[in-house]
């Protein structure tokens, strides 16, 4: 037993010997075994890079299977030290605007001012052989310099001209003998007769302009001729034609029905009398609106601000009539923004000769701003929108693609620009980043996972 006991006694003083000189002679014996334990494979759920399991499985959340998922070591991934702050140049007004030399803020002009700050890691790069490109259908287009048109395209709404309506009420109190108008709708032409009304009133101020024709004396220091021009005036005060003055002075009799004119052309759209009716000044009679020109109502969103002004070409259609085309102007900027859309009404006005648009009639509106030169620009289906962060996939060549945040300006047509981010004669992926996006996101969740687990594995050790 004691024989026994020696034995195992040298078995493992030996096993310690050849351990401690194995150390001594190949110092990254340690360090290859805990890569060894670094890559081993782990099991990911493909919807829910989050759940991470160390064997086989399924998702607790949608239930699919795990699938298996080497990690690469976080000593293989080559990061180089990045330093704690920078000194970059920002706007004070938009702190997206950042550029690391200084400048003007290319929104609203301020000069940028110099600031400390910590560098966000990026994404890591992404390796993809020819035929994974292939099969994914990656496409490239490069980053260039250029013109962008100011193109607002939006909707708006086709509605009366507030200029050109007029609301037709009667100067005097008196009852309607006879109604010419009886539809809304009805077309009128300046100076048809509306109705005709007997007014008392009216019939007294008659009385006295023909008692002031046959005057021929000065009474209370007027002569003849100006009682009669003032008891005329009185006359035309009460909107009584100038026809039928003339009748009336040259008949020597007073008319009992008098004629109430249109003061303009248009459509009747509000008639509120009948036959029989009695009618005061506060009686509001007829609505006539002028078609000939109108107005569209449109909502334009507040990053568009800035390229509206008073005058700029305007163009519209409307799906009733959509060969048809009508061109116009900004007629009127509204100072104040819808608190819930968050956007402001414009005005556009634009000519109606055949009165083919009708009020109430939903426009497509497009308005040109002019032209924005000498911009960095993109393809729109380049640009990925997340709601927390804008981005583009960078193409690095060879098969090598990293994801970036950009900080994006104007959109016009299917461009975009750039206003931070990227230079001209870069190339970014338009079709595919998606996918290659998503990879570059899983691979970031693994390092900071293999960065965690080093880092507690340390701690451990100490």
């Amino acid at each position: 037993m004691r024989i026994f006991t020696l034995l195992c006694l040298l078995v493992l003083l030996s096993a310690c010997n050849h351990e401690q000189a194995t150390n001594e002679t190949d110092p990254h014996a340690g360090h290859d075994h805990a890569m060894h334990s670094a890559i081993s494979e782990t099991y990911v759920c493909p919807m829910h890079p989050q759940i991470v399991r160390d064997e086989e499985g399924t998702c607790p959340i949608c239930g699919m299977d795990l699938v298996k998922k080497k990690v690469q070591p976080l000593s293989n991934l080559n990061l180089e030290p990045v330093k704690k702050t920078q000194t970059k140049f920002v706007c004070p007004m938009h702190p997206q605007i950042v550029r690391d030399e200084e400048g003007s803020c290319p929104i609203c002009g301020m000069d940028l001012v110099e600031k400390q700050i910590e560098p966000q890691q990026g994404l890591p790069t992404i390796a993809i052989s020819p035929a994974v490109m292939q099969s994914m259908g990656v496409r490239t287009a490069q980053v260039k310099k250029g013109r962008m048109w100011k193109y607002i395209k939006t909707v708006g709404q086709v509605t009366y001209n507030e200029d050109k309506v007029v609301h037709v009420h009667p100067r005097a109190s008196g009852w309607v003998e006879k109604l010419n108008i009886r539809r809304e709708g009805d077309p009128i032409k300046k100076g048809n007769i509306l109705l005709r009304f007997y007014s008392p009133e009216i019939l007294e101020a008659q009385q006295d302009f023909l008692v002031s024709l046959r005057l021929n004396q000065k009474m209370a220091g007027l002569t003849s001729k100006q009682q009669r021009e003032l008891a005329k005036n009185r006359l035309r005060l009460l909107e009584v034609p100038e026809p039928t003055i003339n009748r009336i002075a040259k008949k020597q009799k007073a008319e009992n029905n008098i004629a109430m004119l249109s003061p303009q052309s248009g459509i009747v759209t509000k008639l509120n009398i009948r036959e029989g009716m009695y009618i005061t000044p506060n009686t509001e009679l007829f609505t006539i609106a002028d078609l000939s020109t109108i107005w569209v109502l449109a909502d334009i969103y507040e990053y568009q601000l800035d390229w509206i002004k008073q005058g700029l070409d305007a163009e519209i259609t409307v799906p009733a009539l959509p060969s048809q085309k009508w061109e116009g102007k900004v007629d009127y900027i509204y100072p104040e923004l819808n608190p819930t859309t968050r956007t402001l009404k414009v005005r556009l006005a634009f000519k109606n000769k055949g009165l083919d648009l009708k009020p109430n009639m939903f426009a497509k509106v497009i308005i040109y701003g002019g032209a924005k030169r000498d911009i960095l620009k993109i393809d729109r289906e380049a640009l990925i929108v997340t709601g927390e962060r804008e981005a583009v996939v960078l193409a690095l060549g060879e098969g090598k693609f990293k994801s970036v945040d950009v900080v994006t300006g104007m959109h016009s047509n299917d461009e975009v620009e750039i206003l931070s981010g990227l230079e001209a004669g870069d190339k970014v992926v338009v079709s595919g980043q998606f996918l290659i996006d998503s990879e570059a996101n899983l691979q970031a969740s693994f390092m900071r996972m293999g960065d965690a687990e080093m880092q507690g594995g340390a701690h451990a050790h100490h």
